[in-house]
């Protein structure tokens, strides 16, 4: 379904913007979208299914969290990578091994014997997803160029918006149905098609420089990322940020990751990540947006299915079901968008999504125990329309005046602080309902469920609040659209893209992928 809405949005986008997307980059979108799916959906997918692996391999929560918990230190390790890896072995060879190790975590976990090494093998499965997503945005980030941008992160925005939704759907029927181990066997015919697809159709992705491994960076970041992210987990799962358990790790990841910055600012080697691209200021209002709606729609995506379980009683399915109304504006604010992105102010857009996504948070701050589910339905289909409007243009506008060679990098910073912000908004919201929990259950061990819907009242508040902050962070962004860029600098004989740099009697190649 991802697909075929992908097609239909950038064929709306063409007809409307008169400049058509070129159908090999069309293709290109497609290809990658085959392995972004997959990936988007199993994080989902795994959240609804804790508590029957905990039940199969007879262990305890704190035991079988780490089947999640694995999952995210993996991502946190690997992503600070992208951007050196893209450098040194190019864009589709480690799309091919990414997907590759996804595809082996996929098979290994499901045939997982015990819980130990089911969380071994996530770990394996999260070290090939953590790279997938910021490779996504890097390919298509330099094959598309600026005019056209905006109408292809239209289209790989589907997964990332809608697999949040749809994922505990597919996961209650597939663990109802078909048994546990089917939430990673699912992946492998998925994952062989788009290694098919990939090693077929994807063009080479050009790298005009390469930079020698930042090995002090790396020893720096990825463990300070892991240890931060661990914290939060924490601090989510025991409902405290004071719990020596939680602060502890993220007291010593945030201090790696200081020390990170310092050295990102003095090495003479490109950092893994160059903090010097906060230079810009569409990048860093972009940067600062992707952390916010980490906070906000993961934070929120906690609470949503949580709410319908707790106070209204419904099933997994049921939860998931209802949270359908906010994949569906989702969907019809990117077919909008993905026509005028490429035309429009991206600040314009931000701003308007923006105020979509704190009407459609309103009804949820007001809620109830017996609040009208058309009521929250419709709040949902206006809140899903502010996040897809405001997104798409934040992902594009992060590139913005950057040069192609900083692409890779420029992605690896984005997601880290959206991986980040995510981490940040579950934790914190955890905590914040947990709080608000402790007065629901009377001496009698009865639930008041006025209580219970009051404390998710409180807690949506906080993800209103999020929204809000983000509005000054948008007033970074460009305030004109991405088209009428000059066209690309002719093509050397080897059919890679050559851009001035700067220096006269000079060309560079361009950091880009030539569709065949």
């Amino acid at each position: 379904m991802a697909m075929q809405a992908a097609a239909s949005t950038a064929d709306g986008a063409d007809a409307a913007g008169g400049d058509r997307l070129d159908p090999a980059l069309v293709r290109l979108a497609l290809i990658v979208l085959a392995g972004a799916v997959v990936v988007q959906l199993d994080a989902t997918i795994v959240s609804v299914a804790l508590d029957t692996l905990a039940r199969s391999f007879r262990v305890g929560v704190s035991t079988i969290q780490w089947v999640s918990t694995g999952y995210l230190l993996a991502l946190a390790v690997v992503i600070p990578l992208t951007g050196w890896s893209v450098e040194r072995f190019g864009g589709k060879r480690m799309w091919l091994v990414s997907l590759a190790l996804f595809l082996a975590g996929s098979v290994l976990c499901g045939i997982a014997w015990s819980a130990s090494s089911l969380i071994a093998f996530r770990i394996v499965q999260g070290a090939g997803g953590g790279l997938l997503l910021p490779l996504m945005q890097t390919i298509l980030a330099q094959a598309a160029g600026p005019e056209r941008l905006g109408r292809l992160m239209a289209t790989v925005a589907i997964p990332a918006l809608l697999t949040p939704v749809l994922g505990p759907v597919i996961g209650g029927v597939l663990i109802d149905d078909l048994g546990w181990r089917w939430i990673f066997l699912v992946n492998v015919p998925v994952c062989a098609l788009a290694i098919a697809l990939a090693w077929r159709w994807m063009p080479e992705l050009r790298v005009a420089q390469r930079h020698p491994f930042d090995g002090v960076g790396f020893a720096l970041l990825s463990p300070g990322l892991a240890a931060a992210i661990y914290g939060l987990s924490e601090a989510g799962r025991h409902g405290d940020f004071a719990d020596p358990r939680a602060l502890a790790p993220l007291i010593v990841g945030l201090a790696m990751i200081a020390a990170f910055a310092l050295h990102a600012l003095r090495t003479r080697i490109v950092p893994l990540i160059d903090l010097r691209l906060f230079r810009s200021a569409s990048f860093c209002g972009s940067a600062g947006m992707m952390f916010l709606f980490g906070l906000s729609l993961y934070g929120a995506m906690l609470l949503l299915p949580l709410y319908e379980q707790q106070v209204r009683g419904r099933s997994a399915i049921e939860a998931g079901l209802l949270l359908a109304p906010q994949g569906l504006g989702m969907m019809l604010a990117m077919i909008l968008v993905g026509r005028v992105v490429d035309r429009t102010s991206p600040r314009l857009l931000v701003l308007a999504g923006l105020v979509l996504n704190v009407l459609g948070s309103v009804a949820y701050t007001q809620v109830g125990a017996d609040t009208s589910e058309v009521l929250l339905g419709g709040s949902l289909v206006v809140r899903g329309m502010g996040l897809a409007a405001a997104t798409i243009p934040v992902m594009s506008a992060a590139y913005h005046g950057l040069r192609p060679t900083d692409i890779p990098r420029a992605t690896s910073a984005v997601r880290i602080f959206q991986q980040i912000g995510g981490s940040l908004g579950t934790a914190v919201l955890a905590v914040v309902l947990a709080h608000q929990l402790r007065g629901a259950t009377t001496a009698g061990g009865v639930v008041d469920r006025g209580v219970q819907a009051h404390a998710y009242a409180v807690s949506f508040w906080w993800t209103l609040g999020f929204s809000l902050l983000a509005i000054p962070l948008a007033l970074l962004l460009p305030g004109r659209p991405a088209m009428g860029v000059p066209p690309p600098a002719p093509r050397d004989g080897s059919g890679a893209v050559q851009v001035s740099d700067g220096t006269p009697g000079r060309r560079r190649r361009r950091a880009t992928a030539v569709p065949r």
